[in-house]
């Protein structure tokens, strides 16, 4: 293999969930769904019911106590975070068993229409082409995230694959950083890490000395008032094959 271009690092360290493989566009999947199961939520607007579904998960997974506890088991988490929102709700057609068949039906879904974000592998095979040196470092239990490596086919474009249920911690604590990087063999202003969670994958990396990188695989853009500036943003890992 030979030594990486001038231009890029000696490393990177690169999620996995909405960096490499992406289970579809949340919202949307939810909007689907709703749809589908329209007259049972009847009189309540399909679109309306999303919409809350929506931000009652988001309010969730954004807590970091509740993500790191319920990241193990997302289905289960899921399932209770709707069944809670159709019972806030307080409607007699939003049971808990509508909630649990939404929620049962969203993850079919999301498990059917799973797959490499454009670029996605072009991009790990141009920079190993390039000699840089790549980690796979990702949260989740071991179970669950080795299937999605082995489905896709990914363990081969990497030196280092790090599981947090495999190794018991992830990010973003910075042991997890640290150990990706000895593993190869590198310091941390000679790697990168892209990712894209800003906390996870810019704003603690970035304390360490990484430099950070983050995908907005979704074009969403930066939320607004956000603190966190990435060293840089990209839509796909494609976009870093340019950097040598």
């Amino acid at each position: 293999m030979s030594p990486p271009e001038p231009r890029l690092p000696r490393a990177m360290l690169i999620d996995l969930d909405d960096t490499i493989i992406v289970a579809g566009d949340r919202p949307a999947v939810l909007a689907q769904i709703a749809g589908e199961l329209a007259a049972e939520l009847a009189p309540h607007p399909p679109g309306e019911i999303a919409a809350r579904l929506e931000a009652a998960l988001e309010a969730f997974w954004s807590d970091p106590a509740r993500h790191r506890a319920a990241r193990f088991g997302i289905p289960e988490a899921r399932r209770q975070v709707m069944v809670e929102c159709f019972t806030d709700l307080a409607s007699p057609v939003l049971t808990a068993g509508l909630a649990a068949r939404f929620s049962a039906r969203f993850s079919e879904v999301r498990e059917a229409i799973t797959t490499c974000f454009p670029g996605a592998v072009e991009g790990l095979e141009g920079l190993r082409a390039r000699g840089v040196r790549l980690a796979l470092i990702t949260n989740g239990s071991a179970a669950t995230q080795r299937a999605k490596i082995e489905r896709f086919d990914l363990a081969r474009h990497f030196d280092h694959i790090q599981i947090e249920g495999e190794v018991g911690f992830g990010k973003p604590e910075e042991q997890a950083y640290r150990h990706a990087l000895a593993a190869l063999g590198v310091e941390a202003h000679e790697a990168w890490i892209v990712g894209d969670n800003l906390e996870w994958e810019v704003a603690v990396p970035q304390r360490l000395g990484l430099r950070g990188v983050w995908c907005d695989g979704f074009g969403r853009g930066l939320p607004a008032g956000s603190a966190v500036r990435p060293d840089r943003i990209i839509r796909s890992l494609a976009e870093l094959v340019g950097e040598g």
